[in-house]
Order: structure tokens, then C-alpha cells, then sequence
């Protein structure tokens, strides 16, 4: 895949803020509570939530006490977060975040990679990038083991991320929503890449 990206050790107390990790366009940080308004943003974009909510509005007191917190989220076995805001190297622009998540809270062998970038940042690359730069430190550096992703089954060009990634198709299977959004019915898709198969020739 190429080294295209640069590590950030933690900085001391300045570790919640600290870049995480950087690629030739993006810098990925640990989120902090200003960063409302960037998710409360994000989260409003119809296009952006179309294949998530069915493209509901947001508004600032869910972001603040259900999903800031659970970007906050510490992970006894990682460094530190699972959740990274994205901002573009270059300009400084929120872009969106980045997942890289410990399905179990004390064992960071298997994770999940996602992403949700805002409508600027759609068709640049940003999301396979940024993708690439996560399942390779996590591969060389974090101990992961396998490294899981999904989507709607419509949802093609989150599926091309994933392929691009590296990630083979798995399964279908149904979502648990709590609600139907439209062409919900035709299920999710199951994507993963285990760390022998990332560390095969290509």
C-alpha cells in the first residue's frame, strides 16, 4: 500500500488533543467537546444521513449527550479513542471522523473501521486514505488481529472504500435498526481483512 502516513506519539497531558495520525492530505485527532458544532453540522446534512437515519435532522442536545460522548470514549486497550475527527492537512478543515473501534472494550485484536465525511470531502479519496493509514497501524502497531467493517447493501460507494481498503465482502445479513429507512429492506453487507491476509503480496 505504501508509507504515505506518519505516527504521532502521545504528547504528554496534551494527549487527548494530540494528532493521532497523519497521511499526505489528512491529520486525524482526538475529538474534543468543541467539536460540537462540527458534528452538529455533519449530523444535519440530509445526503450525509440519508443511508444512516433516512436523512432526519439533528439537534445540538442528542450530538452533545449521546454521540460526542461516545466519540470521548477512552479504550482501556488502545491509544487511546476509537473514534478520530479528520481535518485536512493543508487548509485545517473538518472533514468528518474516522472509526477504528475495539469490538470488545479490553481486547483490541478485532475492530471496526467506518468513516462519515462530510459532502466536501466526497470524491477526493479522503475516506480510503484515511482507511489505508488506520488498518495499517493498526496491523504494524496496535496488535489488531482483524479488522471488521459494514454497510447497507446500497450503499456502493461505501462498499468501494472497503474494497479499496483491502477488505473482502463476508456476508449479508440484516440490520438491527430500531426504524425502516428507504432500501433498508435489502439488508447490510459484511466486509474484514485479517492481519495475514493484510500481510500477503499484493
Amino acid at each position: 500500500m505504501g508509507k504515505q502516513w506518519r505516527a504521532q506519539p502521545p504528547r504528554g497531558e496534551d494527549r487527548g488533543t494530540s494528532d493521532f495520525l497523519e497521511t499526505d492530505r489528512l491529520v486525524l485527532r482526538a475529538f474534543t467537546a468543541a467539536d460540537i458544532d462540527h458534528l452538529l453540522a455533519l449530523d444535519n446534512d440530509p445526503e450525509v444521513m440519508r443511508l444512516i437515519n433516512g436523512g432526519r435532522p439533528a439537534s445540538r442536545e442528542p450530538v452533545g449527550t449521546r454521540t460526542l460522548p461516545r466519540l470521548l470514549h477512552d479504550y482501556p486497550c488502545r491509544e487511546p479513542r476509537g473514534y478520530w475527527a479528520a481535518r485536512e492537512r493543508t487548509t485545517g478543515a473538518f472533514l468528518g471522523w474516522f472509526e477504528f473501534r475495539p469490538l470488545e472494550e479490553h481486547g483490541p485484536a478485532v475492530v471496526e473501521l467506518g468513516y462519515r465525511l462530510n459532502q466536501a470531502a466526497w470524491g477526493h479519496g479522503y475516506a480510503t486514505e484515511g482507511s489505508r493509514a488506520l488498518v495499517h497501524k493498526g496491523f504494524a502497531e496496535l496488535g489488531v488481529e482483524r479488522v471488521t467493517a459494514n454497510t447497507m447493501a446500497v450503499n456502493v460507494r461505501s462498499r468501494r472504500v472497503m474494497e479499496k481498503t483491502g477488505l473482502s465482502f463476508v456476508r449479508n445479513f440484516t440490520g438491527d435498526r430500531p426504524e425502516a429507512i428507504e432500501d433498508s429492506e435489502h439488508g447490510e453487507v459484511e466486509y474484514q481483512l485479517t492481519r495475514t491476509e493484510w500481510k500477503q503480496p499484493r
